[in-house]
């Protein structure tokens, strides 16, 4: 494998940055070599101040970097493949509108994209796609579902109507799919329908209920005629079952469940003979109160719009889990106790804690705790998998409180859960990397875990240890398993955190092959006839184009679109180093970009400005192209006036492992200021910064973190901006909070110790706080509680602007270009 440089992203840089080397990971993996190279993209160089820049170089201005996106090119989006593997299909914004246009290339000439036509669409796009063993497959678009037979004819199955979902096929041939609350099977030979099962939540009807009181009973027993009329309903109730059980013409009965709960998770063997379910209790998850105004509206009235519930509303979710015998109708509770761990008190320590604190005691809990099926923001796939053969189903299962996931297999005979791997994190398991689901051709399960530090591949057949196809420091994710179970394709970091390359593992003799050498971020899509990758690929300074090759190690990838326009390509964008950072608190480097103007090293000091990543998970110091595309230019266009600039994956950020990702656990913005503290100290030791004239900004997460740096450690930074900021913990969501604080009824300690509110008396220089009104994520109250927070500890220098019309994710140009003068204003007064 290669080894990277301090200089990750391109060579053509002439100015070198002293410090620690980068280097590649050491892995264990066997890795077999590949040649497939690309052509490496121009790289332009970082450029000097304005007053040396020359009309050729072009000045970057916030005016064009803050415009309307469409100006940097027809950039291509949601790339993958049409239904026959035959067209690369993607999308561009139409210009001058917020629509998307789809285009369509032949694989023997990708470069000549055309638009699809819309009345053809249905073959380049599609919802689902499922492929019987034959070659059959059967696809969804828009409210229709297709079959396309082997001879190459296409039937619509379905126009409009209710709608079918969750497609797949059984073991006789028939496409099964969910119609509302039925599951029902098609043949698509004869087309004959037949409804393998359905649900309520409801009463299960009876012909005759018992007496409820005495009076009821006095009547039953008395009345001749009220006992003729129980007798008839029981009879015919009766003959309705031995029809029912003697001739298919009658559909099946429903199953019953309890009327207060509603379906969590839902899945039918591939044989139509059984069926696993979820339920969870149907309660409301906010409620009246749980809104926000929008004040700028068509008729001028102020309007009240629903939002999500706060984390310190939130109460634990269980849900129950059953096994249904569709020939029977027998209805069985799997039960949690075969889990290892699911009535541990793993929250005893935290508890602990928090009671010594207000004065009482703690006694650990060994109560069953709440579990349900996995789902977050980052696993939408199901959680229930049956084998294409229809013996064997295996469930993934996380605790309510975050500290455990377990994949568990079904013994349909005995009616119980066989634990097949628990993944146990004393802090939280991570929402990410949860991929798990049965070969095709053995009844092995493939899955994704964080056990080793790291996210890797595993294989195992129940009842026996995981094999573990990658291992080494570094993450592997978005698998793709091919049909004849040969490989799984993967996106992974291994040579460098900072760039992701795709690789796939030979599960015959399980080595790794390199399938891309781009050197960036590399995303891929396998074609459905698996003969090929379309890949999507950006550099540093350039935004992601579309690449193909076979999906084969031993060709190379050839770029098929270029789509930047004239005026982005004229503009000299900087291209940041890739350093790391030695830390004070882990043996860990803490990898940052530094953007570095012309002559940083002469006698002057320079003035810098840090960059604070948004999600706390997310990572920024890679060698793509960043999502906070408006941000590095923004940072282009700071160095072409002389600043220095700095962003740092902060201990919590995504792509570094485990421990990195947990630092923050019960203590959110104290790691990563003590990064950030190492980042400015790097400046000053090795870019020539003056430690006085340093600012810093962020949104989301990123404001957060510069609400705790300036409040905390007021001697860090010179100023700060803090875009749509959270400001109190207890007011964000429960699905990523809890994870980290757990929640504020149990840890409020925790919430007290990562919530800026707390800290505001800290406050000393300058601060602006740019807030939306219309943000359903990070809610403008909390700027609103923090701004009269800061009032009456009589703060000074401190000014807030507010952006009616915007969501969390600002949407109009102008606001793009008020909120970046009022930053760019900040530093040039105050550094």
């Amino acid at each position: 494998m290669k080894k990277y440089a301090s200089l990750l992203i391109a060579a053509s840089v002439t100015v070198a940055l002293g410090g620690c080397a980068s280097t590649a990971s050491d892995t264990n993996t066997q890795t077999k070599s590949t040649s497939a190279q690309v052509e490496q993209s121009t790289v332009m160089p970082v450029v000097a101040s304005p007053q040396n820049a020359t009309a050729a170089t072009g000045e970057i201005t916030l005016k064009q970097i803050m415009a309307d996106p469409q100006w940097i090119g027809a950039l291509p989006t949601n790339m993958g493949w049409s239904v026959n593997s035959d067209k690369i299909v993607f999308e561009r914004e139409r210009k001058d509108s917020a629509l998307s246009d789809v285009y369509i290339a032949d694989v023997s000439s990708p470069e000549n994209a055309v638009k699809a036509p819309l009345s053809d669409l249905h073959k380049y796009r599609f919802d689902e796609r499922v492929v019987r063993n034959d070659g059959v497959v059967a696809y969804s678009f828009e409210d229709s579902v297709y079959v396309q037979f082997t001879n190459g004819d296409t039937v619509q199955l379905t126009r409009g109507g209710n709608t079918l979902s969750s497609l797949s096929f059984m073991t006789d041939g028939r496409l099964m799919a969910f119609s509302g609350s039925k599951v029902v099977a098609i043949n698509l030979e004869n087309g004959s329908r037949e409804e393998l099962l359905s649900w309520e939540f409801a009463d299960k009807p009876e012909a005759v209920k018992p007496a409820e009181d005495y009076i009821a009973e006095e009547q039953q027993t008395l009345i001749q005629y009220i006992a003729l009329q129980r007798k008839n309903r029981q009879d015919r109730q009766h003959a309705s079952d031995e029809l029912a059980k003697a001739n298919n013409s009658v559909a099946p009965t429903p199953f019953y469940f309890d009327k207060s709960h509603r379906l969590a998770g839902i899945s039918v063997s591939p044989k139509g003979n059984f069926a696993v379910i979820a339920t969870t209790e149907n309660k409301a998850t906010r409620d009246d109160s749980d809104i926000m105004p929008h004040y700028i509206q068509e008729d001028s009235r102020i309007a009240a719009k629903p939002v999500r519930q706060r984390v310190a509303d939130a109460e634990p979710v269980n849900h129950e889990l059953w096994l249904l015998n569709l020939e029977t109708g027998e209805k069985s509770e799997l039960k949690y106790f075969n889990l290892p761990g699911y009535n541990d008190d793993v929250l005893a320590s935290v508890k602990t804690e928090n009671a010594k604190a207000n004065g009482e005691t703690y006694e650990v809990n060994r109560l069953p705790r709440p579990i349900t099926l996995l789902q977050s923001w980052y696993w939408t796939k199901p959680s229930i998998r049956w084998h294409k053969n229809g013996e064997a189903v295996a469930v993934m299962l996380e605790a309510w409180d975050n500290k455990d996931r377990w994949i568990a297999t079904v013994d349909l005979a005995s009616k119980t859960l066989e634990n097949q791997h628990r993944l146990h994190d004393d802090a939280w398991v991570n929402y990410r990397f949860n991929a798990f689901d049965w070969l095709n051709n053995s009844e092995t399960l493939y899955y994704q875990s964080e056990h080793s530090g790291y996210a890797h591949l595993y294989i195992q057949k129940p009842g026996e240890a995981p094999v573990a196809l990658t291992s080494g420091n570094y993450i592997v994710d978005d698998l793709t398993l091919t049909s004849d179970d040969s490989h799984i394709y993967f996106k992974a970091n291994m040579e460098h955190p900072g760039l992701y390359e795709i690789y796939r593992a030979d599960l015959s003799d399980n080595t790794i092959d390199t399938m891309t050498d781009l050197n960036g971020i590399t995303d891929y899509v396998l074609s459905p006839d698996e003969n090929q990758l379309l890949l999507s690929h950006s550099k540093v300074n350039k935004p992601a184009e579309l690449f193909v090759k076979s999906a084969t190690p031993d060709e190379t990838a050839k770029q098929i679109t270029n789509s930047t326009s004239e005026a982005f390509n004229a503009l000299p964008w900087a291209v940041p180093q890739i350093v790391a950072i030695e830390s004070s608190h882990t043996d860990a480097p803490i990898y940052a970009r530094v953007y570095l103007p012309e002559n940083y090293d002469s006698s002057t000091p320079n003035k810098a400005v840090v960059f604070n990543h948004g999600a706390g998970y997310l990572q920024n110091a890679h060698m793509g192209w960043s999502g906070y595309f408006r941000e590095y230019m923004f940072h282009s266009m700071l160095v072409q006036q002389g600043y220095v600039v700095m962003d740092m994956d902060y201990r919590a950020s995504a792509g570094y492992g485990r421990d990195w990702r947990t630092a923050i656990y019960r203590q959110m913005g104290t790691p990563e200021v003590q990064d950030l503290r190492d980042g400015v100290n790097y400046l000053v030791n090795n870019a020539n910064v003056d430690r006085n004239r340093i600012g810093t900004y962020g949104g989301s997460y990123g404001g957060f973190l510069t609400f705790m740096s300036m409040f905390t450690a007021p001697d860090l930074f010179a100023a700060g901006a803090a875009l749509r900021p959270v400001t109190d913990w207890a007011h964000y969501n429960t699905p990523y909070t809890a994870n980290i604080l757990n929640t504020p009824s149990i840890d409020p300690i925790a919430y007290e110790r990562s919530s800026p509110i707390y800290f505001a008396e800290g406050l000393e220089k300058p601060l602006l706080i740019n807030a939306p009104m219309v943000d359903d994520n990070v809610f403008f109250h909390d700027t609103v509680r923090l701004v009269q927070r800061l009032i009456e500890l009589e703060k000074e220098n401190f000014e807030t602007a507010i952006y009616p019309v915007e969501p969390h994710g600002f949407v109009q140009p102008s606001s793009w270009l008020d909120e970046y003068r009022r930053i760019y204003k900040l530093f040039e007064e105050n550094l």
